[in-house]
């Protein structure tokens, strides 16, 4: 018997009685990491430790079940299921899930990200004979230069801006994007504050383990010749209005998009990402040897359509899938 899988707000694994990354509350649901897209008030929660004190931080507490479980420890569930946490490489935390019983091997990725990051847990490939993965950057054209050359151009955009007398800027997300570009900037010589929701995510990511370069609170009364990260703030009238003259900086995948930083209403735009790009994806499947792919986010009948190309049977999940016909 095939393993039954269901795409509606979030995953659902009937026969194993959980939902993977429900965007609702749920009686029971895996919790692949703690972006505030990917977590709800479910009464059952299986995740990581970080992500379960990630979570803790966003949501509060209450009286929700929290099944942590150690990267690489099986963990029995019901329905004689065995349940394995493997890192994701997304962000600090972030995990996949693993599941074994008599229907074979399943892996569901959450967000990933294969090459290694700076703040976080290096992604791994384990065997599947299923595999539901993210593709959010499952077109071709989507290729990001190496991470250390980003994190230079940043640098180097900071430095001419500070030189300018102005205040550069850097718009990144408070948990997982900020931390990276947080620890790319170690050895620059640059003066870091932190924008208060970036600053709270970071503190408790030094709580976990993580290490990064100093940083302070943002003050914007002494903020002149430092680097500013913080969330994007588009019509924000809190922290950013309150700057003195300043550049800013988008940090994100979608920056490798032609006219980016115009879209993004920034001054520039760099392409640092937390989740794999097209080649990444392609390099995950061949690790990970399944028989069957299902893609979800993104671009994930078109990437879908590429694995087919090459002799993968792969389907985008919840989503019409094109038949590809080859013509004589």
């Amino acid at each position: 018997m095939a393993w039954e899988i269901e795409s509606r707000d979030g995953v659902w694994l009937p026969q194993a009685g959980w939902w993977l990354d429900a965007k609702t509350g749920k009686e029971r649901c895996f919790v692949s990491h703690a972006h505030s897209d990917h977590i709800a008030r479910h009464r059952t929660v299986l995740c990581s430790p970080a992500t379960a004190r990630l979570m803790a931080e966003r949501l509060g507490t209450s009286r929700r079940e929290v099944l942590t479980q150690p990267f690489g420890e099986p963990h029995r569930l019901e329905f004689d299921l065995e349940a394995t946490l493997h890192p994701a490489g997304h962000i600090l935390g972030s995990s996949q899930l693993l599941l074994e019983n008599e229907h074979g091997r399943l892996l569901f990725t959450g967000d990933f990200k294969l090459k290694p990051g700076l703040s976080c847990e290096p992604c791994a490939t384990p065997r599947a004979d299923v595999l539901i993965m993210e593709t959010t950057f499952g077109l071709r054209h989507y290729s990001f230069p190496p991470a250390e050359e980003t994190h230079r151009r940043i640098a180097e955009f900071c430095r001419e801006t500070i030189a300018a007398r102005e205040v550069p800027v850097l718009f990144a997300y408070s948990l997982g994007k900020t931390q990276e570009v947080l620890a790319g900037l170690r050895g620059a010589g640059l003066a870091i504050m932190l924008a208060p929701a970036s600053f709270k995510m970071t503190r408790v990511c030094e709580e976990l383990g993580a290490s990064f370069p100093d940083y302070s609170l943002l003050d914007p009364r002494s903020c002149a010749g430092h680097v500013v990260i913080g969330p994007p703030a588009y019509g924000d009238d809190g922290w950013l209005s309150a700057l003195p003259k300043c550049r800013t900086a988008m940090v994100s995948g979608w920056a490798a998009d032609p006219g980016a930083a115009y879209r993004f209403r920034a001054d520039a735009a760099f392409p640092l990402s937390d989740h794999a790009d097209h080649a990444d994806l392609l390099a995950f499947v061949r690790a990970v040897n399944p028989s069957r792919v299902f893609t979800m986010h993104g671009f994930a009948r078109e990437f879908a359509s590429d694995l087919r190309a090459l002799g993968i049977e792969a389907w985008a999940l919840g989503l019409p899938n094109q038949l590809d016909l080859k013509l004589e």
